[in-house]
């Protein structure tokens, strides 16, 4: 397992970061399990654990707390996030103070720690100036509740704001983000990453996988069930009549095949190909079984050459999407019609 320092915190972290999503009722329900998996990623170097308040409503944060109880706890470099809606109700979800200094204490409580690594914004949030995140966020790292903090899924001119506002405010600013990168999505190559390094950001990158569509599960011209797995949480992500997954398809058989001709798996690949940009600090993989872990794992010491990087960009280009990688959250500027529209009464004619 190699290591990297993230983003100038002097936290020393591995090149793999497991992520935790898929323990709990979304993914893997049994804790015991889970916890055995988590041991078994640490066990072998990883040192890097990430999950978040809303992953299966904080029973993933409760299934870390229990792997990390006594001495592994001090080994771990444990990172979590805020934004989504916890529970019901209004004022649970956000990046306000008044939701922020709430959520901190129920995920260290739920954690079953006294300080959080890497607190992450998960995503931006339009109600809230990011002058009041960014102060409260610093406000919790002088009380010692976390050590460092970043935001996720952040577009490029909003990473750049914020470090604006930092700057001009004297405020502490974000030391990470955490964006979706893969073989099928490039975009981000075109600003978030060359933002990050500008600023001097550690990323950790989550979904190299692409969804699934890099396990090799997915082939042309083969059937797909789309009323199980990941397939039936959002089936329009799967579905091969549709150009979108027909353009994913085509490209995962190009990929099997270089992946084929240099002697590694298309999740090694995958996993390996995100690694290996110079932005990128920590790659996120979240498997749900031991098994799965183990043939991601098996791809750590794996090193593209310029050769093998020249053949993916020439099936994927760099800073392409072939899909939308987010395709849960988009801005409020897109989703809200009232941002984009004046008031009746003025709109002047002529």
């Amino acid at each position: 397992m190699r290591y990297r320092v993230l983003g100038g915190t002097g936290i020393e972290v591995s090149a793999y970061c497991l992520g935790t999503m898929m323990f709990g009722s979304v993914g893997n329900p049994d804790h015991d399990d889970s916890v055995r998996v988590i041991h078994a990623a640490l066990d072998q170097g990883v040192n890097f654990v990430d999950t978040a308040d809303m992953y299966s409503a904080g029973e993933s944060e409760e299934i870390v707390g229990k792997a990390l109880r006594g001495a592994r706890r001090d080994d771990v470099v444990l990172a979590t996030k805020v934004h989504f809606q916890m529970g019901e109700g209004r004022g649970r979800s956000g990046n306000s103070r008044r939701w922020i200094t709430r959520a901190v204490e129920e995920s260290l409580r739920r954690l079953g720690t006294e300080w959080i690594d890497l607190y992450q914004v998960h995503r931006p949030d339009h109600r809230t100036d990011v002058e009041e995140t960014l102060s409260v966020l610093g406000d919790l790292m002088t009380q010692g509740k976390i050590r460092a903090f970043g935001c996720s899924t952040f577009p490029a001119e909003e990473i750049v704001e914020a470090h604006a506002v930092a700057d001009r405010r004297g405020l502490r600013r974000f030391r990470s983000e955490q964006p979706p990168y893969s073989l099928l999505a490039r975009g981000i190559e075109a600003s978030v990453l060359p933002v990050a390094q500008r600023y001097g950001m550690g990323v950790l990158t989550w979904s190299p996988l692409a969804s699934g569509f890099l396990t090799g599960r997915y082939r042309k011209g083969q059937p797909i069930d789309l009323t199980s797995g990941r397939a039936a949480l959002t089936p329009h992500r799967f579905d091969p009549s549709l150009p979108v997954n027909a353009a994913k398809l085509d490209a995962v058989e190009r990929l099997v095949a270089l992946a084929e001709e240099i002697g590694c798996s298309l999740p090694e690949l995958a996993v390996a190909f995100a690694a290996a940009h110079p932005a990128v600090t920590s790659v996120i993989i979240g498997p749900r079984t031991m098994e799965q872990l183990e043939d991601l794992l098996k791809g750590a010491p794996l090193v593209l050459d310029d050769d093998v990087l020249d053949r993916i960009d020439e099936i994927v280009p760099p800073g392409t999407d072939l899909y939308r990688p987010d395709g849960v959250w988009r801005p409020a500027a897109v989703t809200d019609a009232s941002l984009r529209r004046r008031p009746v009464g003025e709109r002047a004619a002529g």
